[in-house]
C-alpha cells in the first residue's frame, strides 16, 4: 500500500489528510486493525525509531508511550520490583515477559501524561504485554510483529476499534528528509547518530565513577531526548525514564518540570500513598489522578471534607511537604540526560534535588567551568558528549 487517507489532519478542519510514499514505494505501515489519525502515526514512528535504537544500544527489548509527539515514558524490559508492580497497580501473580516489564515502567513513569497514548514495541508483541495493555486507556499500538493471542486480546480494546499497526522491521528510509512549513519545503540529512557508550567517554568532573548501570541509564536518556521536542531534559533511573521534560523554551524549566515528574514518580512509592485505602470501585484512571493530587500542592481536592469519601474508605493524612521532602532525599543514583548543553549551574542545583548522580549533556557553553563546579560540589559524575540532539 502506498498511501494511507486519514480522517483528517492535527484538527477536525484540517482536510484532506493521507499519508504516502513520495517515490511510489509501500508504506512501512501496515494496519491490522482500527483506523490510525494524523498525530497518532506521528506518535507511531518517532516511538518507534526511539525503542529500536534502545533497543540496539542496551541489547535489551524497549517500550514507551507517547503523547503528543514526545515519550511521556520509555524503559528497557528489566524485572520490576515489588513495589514498582505495586505503583503501577500490577498485581503479584500477573505474568510478566520482558516486553511486558517494558511497557509496564514505559507506562507507569507519568501515568497522567500516558492516559490515551500510543504504545511503541521493539519487538513482537506476545500476550503477557497485550493484557497489560487491553486495561489501559490508550489510542493504538505499533510493534514488528504480533503474537495470534496478542492480537484477539487487543482488538477486544475501544470496542472492536483500537488501532493496531505493524511496522516493516527491515525498512530503511532515505538519508535525507523533507517536511512543509507554510508551504515552504525544509530539507536535512536524518539524524542517524548513533548513541553507545562510547559517547560517554569524556568524562569532566572528579568523580569518574560510571557503573554499567548508570552508563546503561544514560544511554535511555538521551536515546530518549533524541525523539523527545526540544528543549528537553530526562532524568532515568533502573532502565527507565522517570520524568521527561518536552518542549520547553528555557532549559532550566525543562529540568524542573521533568525533576517534578521524577519526584512524582518517587513519591508514588512512599508509604503513605502504597497505603491509601482506595474504594474498591475506583478505576485505575480516578486512582491515578487522586494519587496525583494527593501528592501535589491541590492535596485538599481528594481529601476536603465531601470529597475524600467518593474515593477513599477512610480519610488519609496529608502528606505533608516536610514529610514528602524527607521521603525524595532517599531517591538517589538518578541519571539526567540534557538534549543541549546547560548554560547555568542552576539546573545541577535543581537536579540534585531530585536524586541525580550521573548526568550527560553536550557541553560547549561558555559557562562550562562554572557547571563542572557545580556537578562537582554534588560528587556528580557528569559526561559531555559533544552531539546536540535537537528535535522538531
Amino acid at each position: 500500500m502506498n498511501e494511507l487517507e486519514l480522517k483528517y489532519g492535527c484538527n477536525p478542519n484540517q482536510k484532506p489528510s493521507r499519508v504516502y510514499m513520495e517515490d511510489g514505494s509501500d508504506l512501512p505501515i501496515e494496519v491490522l486493525n482500527g483506523r490510525p489519525g494524523y498525530i497518532n502515526l506521528l506518535d507511531a514512528l518517532n516511538g518507534y525509531q526511539l525503542v529500536k535504537e534502545l533497543e540496539n544500544s542496551t541489547g535489551h527489548v524497549a517500550a514507551t508511550s507517547f503523547k503528543h509527539v514526545s515519550p511521556a515514558g520509555a524503559a528497557i524490559g528489566i524485572p520490576l520490583t515489588d513495589v514498582e508492580k505495586k505503583i503501577y497497580w500490577i498485581d503479584d501473580d500477573t505474568e510478566l515477559s520482558p516486553l511486558a516489564c517494558a511497557y509496564a515502567k514505559a507506562r507507569g513513569a507519568d501515568r497522567m501524561s500516558s492516559f490515551g497514548d500510543f504504545i511503541s514495541l521493539s519487538a513482537k508483541c506476545d500476550a503477557a504485554t497485550a493484557k497489560l495493555i487491553r486495561r489501559e486507556v490508550s489510542d493504538g499500538i505499533i510493534a514488528p510483529d504480533y503474537d495470534a493471542d496478542a492480537i484477539e486480546i487487543l482488538k477486544e480494546k475501544k470496542k472492536g476499534a483500537y488501532c493496531i499497526l505493524r511496522m516493516d522491521k527491515d525498512y530503511r528510509p532515505a538519508p535525507v528528509e523533507h517536511k512543509q512549513v507554510y508551504g515552504v519545503t525544509f530539507e536535512q540529512g536524518r539524524n542517524e547518530f548513533k548513541i553507545d557508550r562510547e559517547l560517554l567517554g569524556n568524562i569532566v568532573t572528579k568523580n569518574r565513577d560510571l557503573p554499567d548501570g548508570a552508563a546503561n541509564d544514560l544511554l535511555i536518556s538521551l536515546i530518549t531526548l533524541k525523539y523527545t521536542q526540544s528543549n528537553s531534559v530526562c532524568y532515568v533511573k533502573n532502565g527507565q525514564a522517570i520524568g521527561v521534560g518536552a518542549g520547553q523554551q528555557s532549559r532550566i524549566h525543562c529540568t524542573r518540570l521533568a525533576g517534578q515528574k521524577a519526584d512524582n514518580w518517587y513519591l508514588r512509592q512512599s508509604p503513605k500513598v502504597l497505603s491509601l485505602p482506595f474504594r474498591d470501585d475506583i478505576r485505575m484512571p480516578d486512582r491515578d489522578n487522586a494519587v496525583d493530587l494527593y501528592i501535589g500542592a491541590d492535596y485538599m481536592d481528594v481529601l476536603a471534607d465531601g470529597k475524600w469519601e467518593n474515593i477513599f474508605k477512610e480519610k488519609p493524612e496529608v502528606f505533608t511537604d516536610e514529610e514528602k521532602r524527607a521521603w525524595l532525599d532517599g531517591n538517589t543514583d538518578v541519571a539526567l540526560g540534557s538534549d543541549a548543553f546547560f548554560p547555568f549551574g542552576d539546573n545541577i542545583d535543581r537536579a540534585a534535588k531530585s536524586g541525580v548522580k550521573y548526568v550527560a549533556e553536550p557541553g560547549g557553553s561558555i559557562r562550562d567551568d562554572l557547571v563542572i563546579e557545580a556537578a562537582d560540589g554534588y560528587d556528580m559524575v557528569m559526561c559531555f558528549t559533544g552531539m546536540r540532539l535537537f528535535h522538531h
